[in-house]
């Protein structure tokens, strides 16, 4: 089903090296906005930084795509010291397929986290990458989002994996 996740976390920091390691991922493609920080904040929070620390240390390669503009991922991006590609047009592949390439990596060793079923999981499933589902680091405010999480509710996967 093009809107179901591969494997389901509760927050980023859920997932770890040891169950990348176990599931054969050497690289991650990261959703910027509400998985790695909330909606528009340019501030690093220490829990992705250390997160981020974790996986470099494990040799987990690290990609950023979102559908944000260069001015928003840019400094971001920069800060966790990971390379991006920014208007990744999510849910079409045209992103995941930039970020497959610069990271040398065969794609079924490659997967992508994030906290939305309409871009980030059926990007995943479009492209046939695996996807790692993260709740939301909070609710989004704005009208539209909160139409389109309205919309996600019956796709919404239940628990997180253990």
């Amino acid at each position: 089903m093009l809107f179901k996740p591969t494997y389901v976390f509760d927050k980023v920091g859920d997932i770890t090296p040891e169950f990348l390691k176990h599931k054969h991922i050497k690289a991650l493609i990261l959703d910027l906005d509400n998985t790695l920080t909330t909606h528009n904040n340019p501030e690093v929070p220490q829990k992705s930084l250390d997160w981020i620390n974790t996986m470099k240390k494990a040799g987990i390669a690290l990609i950023i795509v979102s559908n944000n503009h260069p001015p928003r991922v840019r400094p971001f991006a920069d800060k966790l010291g990971v390379d991006f590609e920014c208007e990744g047009k999510k849910p079409l592949t045209f992103g995941y397929t930039r970020a497959i390439k610069r990271l040398g990596i065969p794609k079924k060793y490659v997967a992508s986290v994030g906290d939305q079923i309409f871009t980030d999981v059926l990007g995943c499933n479009l492209k046939g990458i695996r996807s790692l589902f993260v709740f939301p680091i909070e609710p989004e405010t704005s009208r539209p989002f909160r139409f389109k999480r309205w919309c996600e509710r019956p796709f919404l996967p239940k628990f997180p994996n253990k």
